[in-house]
């Protein structure tokens, strides 16, 4: 009995015992299973922080500059998170608020510096406007004193110069500087081509309706420099020697429109998407987005656009290049009276010729005496104030052999000697049929009289005929817009 007792109780310990050592065992791998769960948790912590770290660096050294640089350059790519997987929801929102809000603060420093700058830029071209301004009736009383053809030069540089401080003034959201009355179209269209350095190369043709369709005094001035603009734009990006045409026309809803085509290099997509932005009149334009140096030729008609209620467009042109299209609604247009004298220079509408009226425009001065042109080859009518039509005689028909000139083209034509009735008394040659040698005094007298003809042109736009023609190694100080 006492040794089965024995035996019972070896038993019972030897079962303990097991049961201890697998508890030993079983705590021992649950302490090696938490060791290692808390290993991983800590490599795992510690590569969460090591790509936090990775991404603020990220943040500072390059997603924010190129934010603040993606403002200038809208093309410019900005780069995303590098870790996105190793990044939590709330560090990953966090992150790219701290983008949003970098650009939103560059944005309005730009803004406040930019207003800074236009407020600056504003003032100054005003005062220079002003001098410029002064200059210019300074030069035109030299131009009575003195016979040097120099101060034509320094004229027409003043004014390259005042269409300049002009444009900066606009875009920094000043008035343009001049008032005007109510203003020919045509006149108006000749007063932004006196403006452009390359203005010999531009060929405006008329083709209204209405002869004596006129701005409204408020939309003169903002129209002239807007076309002066585009005019500079046309002649800067096309090859000298070709020419720039201009299109005056009316349209079908009482409104005007003036196409403006050169044979030029052109515009890529993504440069045309920006100049029609430019164009729509956007509410605001930095100066710092205009690039470096700023080309504020289109920034410019934007900003009269938006204001003065007209509108601009640009497409290919036929031509090659590129075509401007300048709208006029018909509440900015109106009629002048027929008591006011158009400009000598202005060309006549083209349908008016094409059915045969054969109107020359009566010059406001004296006209400059000239050599007569060879009888043998038929001319266009020069753009200078001819003599009326009233004193013209009958034009014979072109001889066998003599090339016809253009359908509807004022032309000068070989003038038949007239033979003289039997009995009629001999009528003395003309002295204009034959070539003249100028004295000086005809000289200064005819030079008085281009000066008088200008003066008077000046009170209406007209291109500038007295001033010397640029040549393509003359800097004029006009460039691309």
């Amino acid at each position: 009995m006492l040794a089965w007792i024995v035996a019972l109780i070896a038993v019972v310990a030897a079962i303990w015992s097991a049961v201890r050592m697998h508890q030993a065992r079983l705590d021992a791998y649950g302490a090696t299973a938490r060791a290692e769960l808390t290993e991983r948790q800590a490599k795992a912590a510690d590569a969460r922080t090591l790509a936090l770290t990775e991404e603020i660096r990220q943040l500072a050294r390059n997603r924010i500059p190129a934010a603040a640089t993606a403002l200038s350059h809208r093309s410019a790519p900005v780069p995303g998170l590098r870790e996105a997987a190793g990044i939590e929801g709330d560090a990953a929102r966090l992150l790219t608020e701290a983008v949003q809000a970098a650009r939103t603060a560059v944005l309005e420093e730009r803004r406040r510096v930019d207003a800074a700058a236009r407020s600056a830029m504003r003032g100054t071209s005003a005062k220079i406007q002003s001098l410029l301004n002064q200059s210019q009736h300074l030069l035109h009383e030299l131009q009575h004193e003195y016979d040097d053809p120099r101060i034509l030069q320094l004229d027409f540089r003043n004014e390259l110069a005042l269409r300049r401080t002009q444009a900066t003034a606009v875009l920094c959201d000043a008035w343009p500087g001049l008032a005007r009355q109510n203003s020919s179209l045509v006149e108006v269209v000749l007063g932004a081509q006196s403006r452009v350095a390359g203005y010999e190369r531009i060929k405006v043709a008329n083709h209204l309706r209405q002869e004596r369709l006129a701005l409204v005094a408020r939309a003169a001035e903002p129209l002239a420099i807007a076309l002066a603009e585009l005019l500079a734009n046309a002649t800067a990006y096309s090859h000298p020697d070709t020419e720039v045409p201009v299109t005056v026309q009316q349209t079908a809803g009482r409104g005007a429109l003036i196409l403006v085509d050169d044979a030029g290099i052109g515009m890529d997509d993504d440069a045309l998407k920006r100049a029609r932005a430019l164009l729509s009149g956007p509410s605001e334009v930095l100066l710092t987005e205009l690039g470096d140096p700023p080309q504020t030729g289109f920034a410019v008609v934007g900003r009269l656009v938006a204001r003065y209620g007209f509108s601009c467009h640009i497409e290919s042109s036929p031509y090659g290049g590129m075509r401007a299209m300048l709208r006029i609604p018909a509440h900015l247009l109106t009629v002048i009276d027929d008591d006011r004298t158009l400009s000598v220079l202005a060309p006549k509408p083209v349908h008016a010729r094409a059915e045969g009226v054969t109107e020359s425009p009566l010059p406001t001065g004296p006209a400059e005496p000239v050599a007569p042109a060879a009888p043998a080859e038929p001319e266009p009518a020069p753009a200078a104030p001819v003599e009326p039509a009233a004193s013209v005689p009958a034009e014979p028909a072109p001889a066998a052999g003599e090339a016809a000139p253009p359908a509807g083209l004022p032309t000068r034509r070989r003038r038949s000697r007239r033979t003289a009735a039997p009995g009629a008394p001999t009528v003395r040659q003309q002295p204009a049929e034959e070539p003249v040698l100028r004295t000086p005094e005809q000289a200064g007298a005819a030079w008085t009289a281009l000066q008088e003809g200008t003066l008077s042109g000046r009170k209406a736009p007209v291109p500038p005929a007295r001033t010397p023609s640029a040549s393509p190694s003359d800097d004029q100080g006009d460039d691309e817009t």
